[in-house]
């Protein structure tokens, strides 16, 4: 039996920044608009996005354990594929967390009056579950980081600013494509790292597609382009240069991704990533409050 701890590492706490990234610029970016903020509106977006993320790493491990995909797998503990937990315990626990993450949903829905994100919460749960559950799995066709970008860059960024203050800013337009190129490279440093596995076993994410060269230029690439595209609204807010910084931050983790010999020597750069994006989400959102003030 899994101990608490082993649960804990089971939640695979280093993608999440990952929940909190879109939480902190989706309000940041509804301060910038309105220069308040509805602070129990965020607590429960930012409940909401970690219940989703804690639940999606909790499915990922139910399902990638029973198909076998992490028989041999290098990287964080796995507790179906290691045998620690029970399967059905692993799938309980994604399945709570999917729950309580609706509750929070639908208190933030009533709060804020946006009933549109109801439907919109509806699809993330499914969305979580479907990257490796289920008969068609879609994290094994390939649209893994399509996901990832939709959900925990556009829809998790511009819902939490869209319950601040009713609709979106070309600010949050910029934050939201950002946050979402950021997530979508620490799963493209995930998916890089398990190349050689996931091809055994069919599972053909976006890295195993483009090819390990290709995926490891993206990965820089996608890292550059986010700490670039806020930068290019500093015409109206100049402190938004802030983000430029990313770019420089950036640089380390891309160098290791294209040098990297071993499949072991990447799992650094999942924590890397991680704190990039807190990085980002905090230069985003000083640059949106010092414009504002």
């Amino acid at each position: 039996m899994a101990t608490p701890a082993q649960w804990i590492a089971g939640a695979r706490l280093r993608t999440l920044p990952m929940a909190f990234a879109p939480v902190i610029v989706g309000a940041a970016a509804a301060f910038g608009e309105t220069g308040s903020l509805h602070w129990g509106r965020a607590v429960l977006a930012l409940l909401v996005s970690l219940l989703l993320q804690i639940g999606v790493n909790y499915a990922n491990d139910y399902s990638d354990g029973i198909r076998g995909t992490d028989d041999v797998r290098v990287g964080p503990l796995r507790l179906t594929g290691s045998g620690l937990a029970k399967p059905s315990h692993v799938k309980a626990a994604s399945f709570l967390c999917f729950g309580l993450a609706a509750l929070a949903g639908l208190g933030l829905v009533l709060l804020s009056a946006s009933w549109p994100l109801l439907v919109v919460g509806a699809a993330a749960v499914l969305a979580a579950w479907g990257y490796t559950g289920g008969k068609h799995p879609y994290g094994y066709l390939g649209l893994g980081e399509v996901f990832v970008f939709l959900f925990f860059g556009l829809v998790a960024t511009l819902g939490t600013t869209l319950t601040q203050i009713g609709t979106f800013t070309g600010s949050a337009w910029a934050g939201a494509v950002s946050t979402g190129l950021i997530a979508t490279a620490l799963l493209m440093a995930n998916n890089i790292r398990d190349i050689p596995t996931d091809r055994e076993v069919g599972k053909n994410t976006l890295a195993v597609r483009l090819g390990d060269r290709a995926a490891r230029v993206s990965y820089g690439v996608m890292l550059m382009a986010a700490g670039i595209l806020p930068a290019l609204t500093a015409f109206s807010k100049p402190w938004m240069l802030l983000t430029l910084l990313v770019c420089v931050v950036g640089i380390a983790p891309s160098r290791t991704v294209l040098r990297a010999g071993t499949p072991r020597e990447l799992i650094p750069v999942l924590k890397s990533t991680g704190i990039i994006s807190i990085v980002f989400a905090v230069l985003f959102a000083v640059g949106q409050v010092l414009g504002r003030l």
